[in-house]
């Protein structure tokens, strides 16, 4: 008997699932992968981007070019979900159904939920708001520069801190840092606190290494792009001359009317099989959340939406086969930290771990930059996906 998996989204997790069960299955399955976009964009990539080490050319890749041979790759727009019989609307082909449903849509990004702030600085989360950062701090002529994080929670969780880090290098770079000022200001507590204290004060020191002021637990209200001025929920105001953000994160929109979310909009998941409450319906990514002991959600990023990708291809394929199910997600991750200077530090380690996850942090090396390019060359399809 022939079966139908139907993943929903192509980028890193989406791709990795779809090619991952087309591997596994048999010739006569079929492997459906949908997206709105011909295009896969490196995300990580990004922020070299944005300081002028890479090109838009140089991080994005045909969707088509990425997957195997056998993955029926379909685009358009999702216009619903239903996880009880594993249908979907796609717009210009109807109803769609199949034996296997994985939700891999990602986070949209929302600037335009806080006032003023999409047209007062450079969305670094995009490839356009990455090139006009890159634009701006080549024609940068000195003052102040203001990094921050729009909301607490957020995909990539180093990102932003990796765009200070860098910027400042570039600054370095053309002579340009005497006569600069670099403040992060983020919504969160503390950098990358669900990796736990130590790795958040060593995050804290590379930043003060630099120069880069650091204050945490400041959420902006309000961006006045004319004035240059951000003004924050506690009512105090920061000047800047040039202002570079991550937005605020919400569940994309096709999600809320599915029944598949939670109270806060994301998709709650077995925390093992990445197994939503519908059978055979799984979840992955960054709409997926998994609570922690600890009481924050595991990490949006990448690596796990690659691990879960492979998990869930194994075990769906297992049940279409009649075996017993006995991939298990670990919870294990690691998440690369650039500093500039062609050096990156790297923490990795047992998110699952209790009752706070177990991670260490290996100090900035030329080897873990390296390391950095090569994932993404096997994300762009240049290394063995």
């Amino acid at each position: 008997m022939a079966h139908t998996a139907i993943v929903l989204g192509a980028g890193t997790g989406g791709i990795a699932a779809a090619n991952e069960i087309r591997r596994r299955c048999a010739k006569n399955d079929r492997v459906l992968l949908i997206d709105r976009s011909e295009r896969f964009l490196f995300a990580p990539s990004l922020l070299w981007l944005a300081v002028g080490e890479r090109r838009a050319r140089d991080i994005h890749r045909p969707v088509r070019e990425l997957v195997r041979s056998g993955v029926e790759f379909l685009r358009g727009n999702i216009g619903s979900i239903d996880p009880a019989s594993r249908t979907i609307a796609l717009d210009g082909r109807g109803m769609m159904s199949a034996d296997a449903l994985v939700v891999a849509l990602g986070a949209a990004l929302a600037p335009e939920s806080i006032p003023g702030l999409a047209q007062a600085g450079h969305n670094f989360y995009t490839l356009p708001g990455a090139e006009s950062l890159r634009d701006a701090l080549a024609a940068f002529p000195g003052g102040r520069i203001l990094v921050l994080t729009a909301s607490p929670a957020y995909k990539c969780p180093a990102a932003p801190y990796e765009a200070a880090l860098l910027i400042d290098a570039l600054l370095r770079k053309r002579g340009l840092r005497r006569r600069s000022e670099i403040d992060m200001y983020a919504s969160e507590a503390a950098p990358m606190a669900v990796a736990g204290a130590p790795v958040s004060a060593a995050v804290v020191a590379m930043l003060g290494e630099k120069g880069i002021v650091y204050t945490p637990n400041r959420q902006i209200l309000s961006a006045d792009p004319a004035m240059k001025v951000v003004t924050f929920t506690d009512g105090s105001t920061e000047e800047y001359d040039l202002l570079a953000y991550v937005p605020p994160h919400r569940p994309p929109s096709v999600l809320a009317t599915s029944g598949l979310v939670g109270e806060n909009g994301w998709i709650p998941v077995d925390r093992a099989t990445l197994q939503t409450d519908f059978a055979s319906v799984y979840a992955i990514g960054d709409n997926a959340t998994i609570a922690l002991q600890m009481g924050k959600p595991l990490p949006k990023a990448g690596v796990f939406a690659y691990a879960q990708a492979k998990i869930v291809a194994r075990n769906l394929v297992a049940e279409w086969h009649g075996k017993p199910v006995l991939a298990m997600f670990d919870g294990h991750g690691a998440c690369f930290v650039e500093t500039g200077g062609m050096k990156a530090a790297m923490g990795s380690g047992n998110f699952f771990a209790e009752p706070t996850p177990a991670i260490a942090l290996r100090p900035p090396s030329l080897w873990l930059h390296l390391a950095k390019v090569l994932v993404e060359r096997r994300g762009l399809g240049q290394w063995p996906f």
